[in-house]
């Protein structure tokens, strides 16, 4: 494969803060973005969790969380 133009994150984030464009991404690519774009565990937080679910409105969803402290 090719690349002649290479995406930096400006554009990116430009691309992302572009409602026009994003309407262009098809359900499976935003789920796909959605699915892969944070680091790790670590970044799935109860807190982020329950951003979301307010962000769209999921009201028969609640998060938990269970700490695994060892004896």
């Amino acid at each position: 494969m090719n690349i002649k133009n290479v995406m930096t994150r400006e554009d990116f984030m430009r691309f992302f803060r572009n409602t026009e464009k994003l309407n262009e991404l098809t359900v499976d690519d935003r789920i796909e973005i959605f699915r892969t774009i944070l680091v790790g565990s670590s970044d799935l937080t109860k807190d982020l969790l329950n951003e979301i679910l307010g962000d769209y409105n999921v009201n028969n969803l609640e998060i938990i969380e269970v700490t695994n402290d060892k004896i």
